[in-house]
């Protein structure tokens, strides 16, 4: 792998000398070196987002975000959920309900969003303790892989909801 290099000279929100995780203009993950998140993922990291760059806010409804982003509120509904399920999240019901961060942004960790909405972060199929690959006994590449698993993870959780908030929202489009 080449180190990234960022246009204008910006540096990418989350980077170590080998592994780069680039921003798009509002703030999804769009390209990487090796790495492709899901939707829902990418949705929950926007939420965070959303929801860690006014500190003013007390909380944000799933519609209010969904219609923002243009996601489908069902499916962010699901997302945000998910987080609460978690622990990233808090729910408040009423007319002044909401959701809003569990904890400062700085105390969140990309790793722990991609585990609350995809579960454990993998690469291959034999990270599980069931071992259901026919090539087990005989893989030669199964350990290095794993010790990659575990440079990705580490570079995920050392990059917070914080540093993702640092990126500036993109602005609209000038009228035709």
């Amino acid at each position: 792998f080449r180190d990234a290099v960022e246009p204008r000279g910006r540096r990418p929100a989350c980077a170590t000398q080998r592994f780069v995780l680039r921003y798009d203009q509002i703030g999804r993950i769009s390209k990487t070196s090796m790495l492709r998140l899901s939707k829902k993922t990418d949705y929950a990291l926007m939420a965070m987002k959303h929801l860690a760059s006014d500190p003013e806010r007390r909380a944000a409804t799933a519609r209010e975000i969904a219609e923002r982003y243009d996601i489908p509120i069902e499916l962010m509904a699901k997302v945000l959920t998910r987080l609460v399920r978690s622990g990233l999240l808090v729910s408040h019901q009423g007319a002044h309900g909401g959701y809003e961060l569990a904890q400062p942004p700085a105390a969140t960790s990309v790793a722990a969003v991609l585990e609350a909405i995809d579960g454990p972060f993998t690469m291959t199929a034999c990270a599980h303790a069931d071992h259901e690959c026919d090539q087990f006994s005989k893989c030669i590449v199964r350990d290095p892989l794993h010790r990659i698993r575990d440079r990705i993870a580490a570079v995920l959780a050392d990059c917070s909801i914080l540093e993702i908030v640092a990126n500036p929202e993109p602005s609209p489009p000038p009228a035709a």
